[in-house]
């Protein structure tokens, strides 16, 4: 049986490859540099390590073929674009530390709403009733937190995070997996669930980006409940916290 010709012409076609991996190297730069999609991001740096196999591939097929000058000239446009492509990410992180975030310059604290402040400890909280709690890390805008819940199927929550005052979704396209909490109770007894402990992830840590150091504002934050049986996810319980984002 033979190979798709697209198949057999990423080997044969030495150009190929490297049409295929700089294209999409180019792209990852642009889309990194210019407009900050993660999700974007993800697809097409993957996409590069598959471009960066074929290349490979085709770098052996041409010197089994003994088109030594092909593979030289294939093996240096490999080399080139890991050389740039590591430049860019440094250069990146370098922009985005450097880079003031504006987005709480603006934002006021309501005083008409029960506000909560994060814990510095974990063992500062024994909670008896279904409850959550929120609790700061190392560095400020990174927070762990844990729930409290009887009965409950299995499955997981997770959080989703809001401003206040405009109701903005805080790091919308990433919280959701990375507070992700495996939680099982049978009983009517409250059992407390934390990050850290699920087959789902091992973060023991979620970040929120919108903001800056000591520039605080009010987040409201939702627990949310996935069955492990495919029924409908539904909100747990909600609470308003003063948080800061996490300088980039």
């Amino acid at each position: 049986m033979k190979a798709p010709k697209f198949i057999t012409n990423l080997f044969t076609n030495w150009s190929s490859p490297i049409i295929i991996f700089v294209s999409s190297l180019t792209l990852l730069i642009c889309i990194s540099w210019f407009f900050d999609n993660i999700r974007v991001e993800n697809i097409l740096f993957y996409v590069c390590v598959f471009a960066v196999l074929i290349i490979i591939f085709s770098i052996i097929y041409q010197l089994a073929k003994r088109k030594f000058l092909k593979a030289f000239l294939t093996f240096c446009v490999l080399g080139i674009g890991v050389v740039i492509f590591l430049y860019f990410s440094i250069a990146n992180f370098e922009k985005s530390q450097s880079m003031p975030d504006h987005y709480a310059d603006n934002l006021s604290i309501p005083k008409n709403i029960k506000l909560n402040l994060p814990s510095d400890s974990t063992f500062s909280f024994r909670d008896t009733t279904p409850n959550f709690e929120l609790y700061n890390s190392f560095q400020p805008g990174i927070y762990s937190y844990t729930i409290w819940t009887k009965k409950i199927d299995k499955g997981y929550c997770y959080l989703k995070a809001f401003e206040v005052t405009k109701n903005d979704p805080l790091s919308a396209d990433r919280l959701k997996e990375t507070s992700k909490i495996e939680v099982y109770n049978p009983t009517d007894s409250i059992v407390k669930f934390s990050m850290g402990q699920s087959k789902y992830n091992d973060d023991r840590y979620f970040t929120i980006y919108e903001g800056d150091w000591d520039k605080p504002y009010a987040a409201r934050f939702e627990v949310w409940f996935v069955p492990e049986n495919g029924g409908q996810e539904r909100k747990l319980i909600e609470k308003n916290f003063k948080i800061e984002g996490w300088m980039r």
